[in-house]
């Protein structure tokens, strides 16, 4: 009996920088795709030279992406990947070892956050548990930002972790914050979810406590102060992203539109689209 192959998939949008150290870290698979998102940079440059098998796809949501990255492997299993995380030194056996030996559709990894130059105990982290471990031929991923794999069988978890560097300053969060709202809101809208008043001013502070005290995030330092409140912050700018986009996307769908007439013998002129005054 052969032994269960494994991909090891990297979703990238401007990486150049991280994948240098990345790709040395998941030589141990037996395959490494790169499915870019249009970057950039020299992302794309940076996987071939790092021995990776790059997928070049435009990027409209994180299930689309991942879903791509299921078709075009060779792997039985794949293991997804973001580029800023480092699978540690126990991974590589354990993984081999137990996609050979049981029968599961996946398996969830434990993740631990290094935020604002901190490794995190607390503060919601310590419950990172995503689905990155999937048999190819089991489910779909669906969800266009907060995406999930709906996997057709039981799911197992992992005892080594995958170690990433993310947020390692404010900017870095505030930039994040920035992608994941967008999408998030616009995802809402397509859904035909409406804004609530409740969002913007009650699921802030909301949040801020969840992470604080709930999770016990004061026990992260100075640094887990920051991130709590800024994760407070990140729901404000939903709320009002969603609003923002809701009522725009009403505005396009009430605003009348007309052919204007023309002459006999001549071609009409472009579709005009008026939107209502006041």
């Amino acid at each position: 009996m052969t032994s269960p192959t494994l991909t090891a998939a990297v979703l990238t949008l401007n990486e150049a920088h991280q994948l240098p150290e990345l790709l040395p870290a998941l030589r141990w698979c037996d395959e490494v795709l790169v499915v870019d998102g249009g970057s950039s940079d020299d992302t794309v440059v940076a996987a071939r030279r790092g021995g990776a098998r790059v997928l070049e796809r435009r990027f409209d949501d994180f299930a689309r992406q991942r879903n791509a990255a299921l078709e075009a492997a060779v792997g039985d299993w794949i293991l997804f990947v973001d580029a800023d995380e480092r699978p540690t030194r126990r991974m590589p056996e354990e993984i081999r070892r137990r996609i050979a030996a049981e029968s599961r559709s996946g398996y969830r990894v434990p993740i631990r956050s290094t935020i604002l130059g901190r490794r995190f105990r607390f503060s919601g982290t310590q419950n990172d548990l995503p689905l990155r471990l999937v048999r190819r031929d089991v489910g779909r991923w669906n969800g266009a930002v907060h995406e999930r794999f709906d996997a057709a069988g039981p799911v197992g978890r992992l005892v080594a972790l995958i170690e990433p560097a993310t947020l390692p300053t404010v900017a870095a969060f505030l930039e994040k914050m920035q992608r994941y709202t967008t999408l998030t809101a616009a995802a809402r809208v397509e859904r035909g979810d409406p804004p609530r008043r409740a969002e913007a001013w009650v699921r802030p502070p909301l949040e801020v406590w969840r992470r604080l005290v709930w999770k016990q995030g004061w026990l992260d330092g100075p640094q887990g102060w920051a991130f709590c409140c800024l994760s407070g912050l990140s729901e404000w700018v939903l709320a009002r992203r969603h609003r923002n986009l809701w009522r725009a996307a009403k505005a396009q769908a009430a605003a009348p539109s007309f052919t204007a007439r023309h002459p006999p013998g001549r071609a009409p002129g472009p579709r005009v689209q008026l939107a209502r005054s006041g």
